[in-house]
């Protein structure tokens, strides 16, 4: 609060950039210790959803501000998370639960449950923009954005409701037989405690937009003085905003609970075009000037080959570094790609 309004010099920009990436850190930190009291597949949910709004704040903020990449701000964030998750997050997964040699176990019909719901909100609001012809170039027109929010949000809504209810054993960890895995981690805080961390978690998120507000011109002179296209800010932000969950992911995969780093991955990707469309959606309706949503061709195909290799990785229930590193070749080209298209 003390910086808005003003022109930040460098060595502030370097602080509210660090209180930003603590800002985040309490975040997650705060979301991690509601989850546990709540357990799984809620405490997952928690994570997603709370990394979710930041990553909504901050587009939403970088848009209002005028940013220079705001027509395409929000589908390259949303599509950044897609990969850096689908790829990034479950290929470093496998990769640290299968650091001994041996595969790691999941729930091959939850894991392919939540990979089903990414594929078809992925495809939906970002793939079919492109072809299209109500509107030119990548674009919706109104009627069709407002009936890509509303599925988006039914769809990811739907999906909650089945997997903290009916379908709730699907994304509990389990053992390579199949045996379920009980929480036996420490003892969960209390109410008091859980409480509190809700109320900063709020406040940790109001941080987080407020500070990005700041930084964010400095993010895009940054890019354009590198040389850069300008949709490497939102590559930028996916990566801050995934970080701390990236953390949660690995710690899970470390201690043999993989459909933990999976329900992670995959529902941070869902919550990200799930919960975005809509706002923007519904914030196209006083910004200024076109959103265009639809990918490039070179996208395309990354997303394509990105479903096409996690379906295979998912459906035996069971994966090995290999896997691991495919994901991780697909995350590495769509890295370069992004800098050099």
């Amino acid at each position: 609060m003390l910086a808005w309004g003003r022109t930040l010099p460098p060595l502030v920009v370097g602080v509210v950039t660090a209180l930003l990436a603590a800002a985040v850190l309490a975040a997650v930190h705060h979301a991690e210790v509601v989850a546990h009291r709540v357990g799984e597949p809620y405490g997952s949910l928690v994570l997603a959803v709370a990394v979710t709004v930041i990553e909504v704040a901050l587009i939403v903020t970088l848009m209002i501000a005028g940013a220079g990449a705001a027509e395409t701000l929000a589908r390259d964030t949303v599509f950044a998370a897609v990969i850096l998750t689908s790829n990034g997050i479950v290929g470093l997964s496998i990769l640290v639960g299968a650091r001994t040699g041996s595969a790691v176990s999941f729930n091959a019909e939850g894991a392919g449950a939540s990979l089903a719901t990414v594929v078809t909100l992925a495809t939906l609001s970002m793939v079919v923009p492109s072809f299209t012809t109500t509107s030119p170039g990548p674009v919706f027109s109104p009627p069709q954005l407002a009936f890509a929010a509303v599925t988006a949000l039914a769809l990811y809504g739907l999906f909650v409701v089945l997997q903290t209810g009916r379908h709730r054993d699907y994304f509990l960890p389990v053992t390579g037989d199949g045996t379920i895995i009980e929480d036996q981690h420490a003892t969960p805080p209390s109410a008091g405690a859980t409480w509190t961390s809700l109320a900063l978690l709020f406040v940790a998120l109001v941080g987080v937009v407020g500070n990005a507000k700041l930084v964010s011109p400095t993010i895009e002179r940054g890019v354009i003085a590198a040389g850069l296209p300008i949709s490497v800010v939102g590559v930028i932000i996916a990566i801050l905003i995934l970080s701390p969950e990236t953390v949660a992911a690995l710690r899970a995969a470390r201690r043999g609970r993989m459909q933990v780093s999976l329900n992670l991955a995959f529902g941070s990707a869902m919550a990200s075009i799930g919960l975005t469309i809509p706002t923007i959606a519904v914030a196209s309706i006083w910004l200024t000037g076109p959103l265009h949503l639809g990918l490039g061709a070179n996208h395309i195909v990354l997303l394509a080959l990105t479903c096409i290799v996690t379906v295979l990785t998912v459906v035996p229930g069971r994966a090995t570094l290999l896997q691991a590193g495919v994901h991780l070749a697909l995350l590495a080209a769509y890295l370069f790609l992004a800098v050099s298209p």
